[in-house]
């Protein structure tokens, strides 16, 4: 009985996931394209800013000690 109810409860949840994801409005290629560049874009501007930061500071740093 226990294991009866697992796999009823598991069976109903994979019914409602696919009913939700048909509500999913999904992005076309070109918009997928662009946000993922935007996304890299964006995450190499904070690498450059952090390891400029990173790099001033440890002058800084090298320069007091």
């Amino acid at each position: 009985m226990f294991f009866y109810t697992k796999i009823m409860k598991l069976i109903t949840y994979i019914k409602e996931v696919k009913k939700e994801m048909k509500h999913v409005s999904w992005p076309t290629r070109k918009q997928a394209i662009v946000l993922t560049l935007i996304t890299i874009a964006i995450s190499l501007l904070v690498a450059v800013y952090l390891g400029a930061l990173d790099y001033l500071f440890s002058q800084l740093l090298s320069k007091v000690v």
